[in-house]
């Protein structure tokens, strides 16, 4: 029985459980409800938990173990000379024996019997049942699969058995527990409580994964490659290395002109983002009438949804080369792809998200706080400046820091509006790169994953997230000192 359909038998099981949890919870007191401590569908849901949870969290640790424990277990059937080889050629012989263990997958047991016969030729074997094979198979490397093969199939049985018959056997003991003293409620309301506590935690785990991933690869990398080179460089050239010399840090591994090309576009973009967003957020939800805001918003928020690679295609071949022309009939040599190219760009494209998140800021500032302002006497336009912005400041900065963040993380419009030359230039008519850029070209290649060329893309990923989170904590304190002055 495959996983899936185990995980189907086991909550079908759990539903049958909730369905007897809630009869017996009746019965053991004749039917008269008031006298339970808890509502006959907690009982239910109690013995749900009972028979699902311990199944489940036996096929996840069944699932997560076991796969390395044949593994294992087929290596050591292994040769003694393919054991001791290099670490590539383990490698493909573990990649050849999991090729051939799918193909014996689909055969039949009489067909399973023929392959495992000495003389048998097992690549004809899984041709005519339309699993072919690239290469002739060793006789070790078939014996390999095969056993991988029942060793599997062996665990998924185990499995079954296992899990099914723990799930019966909880379900059973929840059963027994039923009764009018059992307190049910507090017992599911202490799972759905660990669950969302896990839930939650989700979040946190992921980041603190990412980040520790970076962080030991980037020490690794600066293992290779002094910091201060990285760090204070003006040069990037990696040079990557030819074979077999993957521990030499050739090339050079300045971040500056990556950085200065990330932040240079960024802050173009944010000059035309902030302002129209800004600005049409503060029409639609002050000056617009009903009907003019339900066409205008829809509108802009199209432009969210607009994939990126359309507007680099849109900067590439349109954009650009207009640029371009524009700037050599008034004598400016603008290259097609450039910082203003790019940053234009994806300051339109960054609109919606200032414009959108703004404008459900500032409708949600109290009305009371328009009709005080009114009161005093204040026009709409300084109402607007002095009352409604600083109460919908936080929002705002809010709406500003994630437009910030997307213009650093964005690679596609760069690639095709910017270009890839790494440059350290304040003329924006001129082509530069960004660390995401790089990022992507860094890990894409046939190179050794120890090579600095590659581990170097962990310590520039850990440059953006040390930047951000930089930003983030400098606009948590801009909003909380604002917040103070406001209230």
């Amino acid at each position: 029985m495959s996983t899936p359909l185990l995980a189907a038998v086991v909550v079908a099981l759990g539903a049958i459980g909730w369905l007897l949890g809630s009869w017996r919870s009746k019965a053991s007191v004749g039917g008269k409800v008031s006298t339970l401590h808890s509502r006959p569908g907690y009982y239910g849901a109690y013995v749900l938990c009972w028979t699902i949870l311990p199944a489940f969290f036996l096929i996840v640790l069944w699932s997560a173990i076991s796969p390395m424990v044949v593994s294992n277990m087929v290596s050591s059937r292994l040769p003694q000379n393919v054991q001791d080889g290099v670490t590539q050629a383990r490698s493909l012989t573990t990649s050849a024996i999991n090729t051939i263990e799918r193909g014996l997958a689909t055969l039949s047991a009489e067909d399973l019997e023929k392959a495992a016969q000495p003389n048998t030729d097992v690549k004809a074997l899984l041709l005519s049942k339309g699993a072919p094979l690239a290469i002739n198979p060793e006789p070790y490397a078939v014996n390999a699969a095969l056993f991988q093969l029942q060793a599997k199939r062996s665990s998924q049985l185990l499995l079954t058995i296992s899990a099914i018959g723990l799930a019966l056997l909880c379900l059973g003991f929840a059963l027994f527990q039923v009764g009018p003293k059992l307190r049910s409620r507090n017992a599911v309301e202490r799972v759905a409580l660990a669950g969302l506590f896990a839930c939650s935690m989700v979040a946190i785990l992921t980041t603190l994964g990412i980040v520790l991933s970076m962080l030991f690869e980037s020490i690794h990398f600066f293992g290779i490659v002094p910091i201060q080179d990285f760090l204070f460089g003006t040069v990037w050239d990696p040079r990557f290395s030819a074979a077999g010399s993957s521990g030499e840090a050739g090339g050079q591994f300045g971040l500056l002109p990556l950085l200065w090309g990330t932040l240079y576009i960024s802050f173009v973009a944010l000059l035309v983002a902030v302002p129209v967003g800004l600005f049409s957020a503060v029409y639609m939800s002050e000056y617009a009438s009903g009907s003019v805001r339900l066409m205008t918003k829809p509108l802009l928020e199209i432009l969210a949804g607009i994939p990126t690679i359309v507007y680099g295609f849109f900067a590439l071949i349109t954009f650009g080369p207009l640029l371009r022309d524009l700037g050599a009939h008034v004598g400016l040599s603008i290259s097609a792809t450039s910082v203003l190219t790019a940053g234009l760009i994806m300051g339109v494209m960054l609109i919606p998200f200032v414009s959108s998140l703004s404008d459900d800021i500032i409708n949600a500032v109290p009305q009371s706080l328009r009709e005080g302002s009114y009161g005093l006497g204040a026009t709409q336009s300084e109402t607007i400046k002095r009352v409604i912005l600083p109460a919908a400041l936080p929002g705002i900065v809010g709406a500003i820091l994630l437009a910030a963040s997307r213009a650093i993380g964005e690679t596609m419009i760069v690639v095709l509006a910017a270009g890839i030359a790494p440059n350290l230039t304040l003329n924006p008519f001129e082509p530069v790169t960004t660390i995401t850029v790089k990022i992507v070209s860094q890990l894409t290649g046939d190179l050794e994953f120890n090579s600095p060329q590659t581990l170097v893309a962990f310590a520039l990923g850990l440059t953006l997230f040390v930047f951000t989170l930089a930003l983030n904590i400098y606009a948590l304190y801009i909003v909380r000192k604002y917040r103070e002055q406001y209230e």
